[in-house]
């Protein structure tokens, strides 16, 4: 678990810019200071993207506990996902848009395209 790291890791972060670039999305910045330090943030359209780790976040599809410590790693998790609940109530009562994909969305290239376009079109009252 050492070797895991939260910020610049390419299989998530790395793929997502990725896709953003192939698809001419602009106006996003990486690790945006503000609450929750999303991975993108889109200031004028205010909608912040974080992208999920599988493992971390506790993915329903593809989370797996560990068969050593099982008791700390549920509380990890549960804990991880507490504060992504909050970190989002929290960005939203500020007026901001808060998009989540998880680790194994990324694969779908055509999906997250349309989802996020879709995120940024919709207007602030339409939310």
């Amino acid at each position: 678990m050492r070797g895991i790291h939260s910020r610049g890791n390419k299989e998530t972060e790395g793929r997502f810019v990725a896709i953003l670039r192939s698809a001419h999305i602009t106006g996003w910045r990486r690790h945006y200071r503000m609450t929750g330090t999303p991975d993108v943030a889109f200031p004028k359209q205010r909608v912040a993207i974080f992208i999920d780790g599988c493992f971390w976040h506790g993915c329903p599809r593809h989370m797996r506990i560990p068969q050593t410590n099982q008791a700390y790693w549920r509380r990890k998790i549960t804990n991880n996902k507490a504060r992504d609940r909050k970190v989002h109530r929290c960005l939203k009562t500020k007026g901001w848009r808060v998009i989540r994909f998880w680790h194994h969305q990324l694969a779908s290239q055509e999906a997250v395209t349309h989802r996020l376009k879709k995120a940024l079109t919709t207007r602030a009252t339409e939310r």
